[in-house]
């Protein structure tokens, strides 16, 4: 695999890096972002994901022990995640909070918006703000009050607001993977107790984000 990751930052027990569009973020049957990172930089541990068509920045342990203390943070929502994504429409309010009832078919790896608990029905909640809306198309910046599967997809799709390129929620446009990327990562750090946090971007040469 001759593929170069970019290293945002590394301590000796932890790594931010940017994940590229296309590479799976845990190992599996295709490039990951695992053996990638293991091959420069010895053995990292994933603490949390990114669809596989999704890039960005991401964290990873360097120890069995480091990723323990970072999965804690996952699992209490001690993690601040904002993302960027390009939507099909424009939203009616300039910011708002979503929340909704979201279902997982995990035989169909989907998301659904249900009206009523039962089980397997988990809460999810997101901010968002309109960055910049252009031909119909509209940038915005999402702060993630929750972690569910395909979250942030389904829950624009459900506004009639689909992700430009994401054919799984109503998209019709094939010019782009989804337009969903991983802008910020914030936490406090488990060892130093300080907060740490880092920033990428998606790449401004590419569709859509050449748009805006």
């Amino acid at each position: 695999m001759n593929m170069d990751i970019e290293i945002l930052y590394e301590d000796e027990y932890l790594l931010f890096a940017v994940k590229p569009v296309g590479v799976l973020s845990q190992k599996g049957d295709g490039p990951n972002m695992i053996d990638l990172l293991s091959a420069d930089r010895g053995e990292v541990f994933p603490v949390h994901r990114l669809d596989t068509a999704v890039g960005g920045i991401m964290v990873f342990a360097k120890s069995t022990q480091a990723a323990a203390k970072l999965s804690a943070l996952v699992s209490r929502n001690e993690i601040e995640k904002q993302y960027l994504a390009v939507l099909q429409g424009v939203p009616e309010k300039e910011s708002d909070t979503l929340v909704d009832l979201l279902f997982k078919d995990s035989r169909k790896n989907k998301s659904f918006v249900v009206n009523r608990e039962r089980k397997g029905v988990k809460k999810a909640s997101l901010e968002y703000t309109l960055i910049k809306a252009e031909n119909g198309l509209s940038l915005v910046r999402v702060k993630l009050h929750t972690g569910r599967t395909h979250q942030i997809r389904v829950q624009f799709a459900s506004r009639k607001l689909p992700l430009l390129g994401d054919g799984k929620y109503g998209s019709k446009c094939n010019k782009c993977s989804v337009a969903l990327w991983s802008h910020t990562l914030s936490f406090i750090h488990p060892y130093t107790k300080k907060e740490i946090g880092f920033t990428a971007f998606p790449p401004s040469d590419r569709f859509p984000w050449n748009n805006f």
